[in-house]
């Protein structure tokens, strides 16, 4: 990976934050899927998310067969962060710039995978369980939805996600070999 090329390229985007990381530096945590189980409407609704994605095990052992991974960071203001509504609506911007940053990385890569964070609005309905997901090159399972520990990962390097007032910031990770 020539990372000084990709950066040129990463400084062209409107990009909160970035950091290479190792994956070996990843926390998974049961207690991540707990949440997606019992607070997120879409559990169970996608293939994006539990249980489709699988285990919390299995979800670390295809995060662990990369090496190395992109963490990109987004933020975006709006006019009530507790409207959860209005903070769910701008996700497809920084899904947008995460289909930047995977294209980057693949000219340089032979092999990737995406966890942003989408519980995936792809489809209407989505095909899940009945028929494989339609668009399994445009669908990115959410990071959460793989156990991991997003908070935990900023802070080992160094990215700031506590912002005051109304800011949300969004995560993706980009795995590459």
């Amino acid at each position: 990976m020539d990372r000084e090329r990709l950066e040129a390229q990463l400084a062209e985007l409107p990009l909160y934050q970035y950091a290479f990381i190792r994956t070996e530096d990843l926390c998974f945590s049961e207690r991540i899927r707990w949440i997606c189980e019992h607070e997120c409407p879409m559990y169970g609704r996608t293939w994006a998310c539990p249980p489709a994605v699988g285990s919390v095990e299995d979800c670390q052992r295809r995060c662990l067969d990369f090496q190395d991974a992109l963490l990109i960071a987004t933020i975006t203001e709006v006019s009530d962060i507790a409207n959860l509504e209005e903070t769910l609506s701008t996700r497809a911007p920084h899904e947008e710039i995460t289909r930047q940053v995977l294209e980057m990385v693949r000219m340089q890569a032979q092999e990737t995978m995406v966890l942003s964070t989408e519980a995936c609005a792809i489809c209407e309905k989505c095909a899940w369980p009945d028929a494989p997901c339609r668009h399994p090159d445009r669908m990115f399972p959410c990071v959460e939805s793989h156990g991991i520990v997003v908070t935990d990962l900023a802070e080992k390097v160094g990215i700031d996600f506590y912002a005051e007032g109304n800011l949300v910031t969004w995560f993706s990770l980009i795995f590459y070999k």
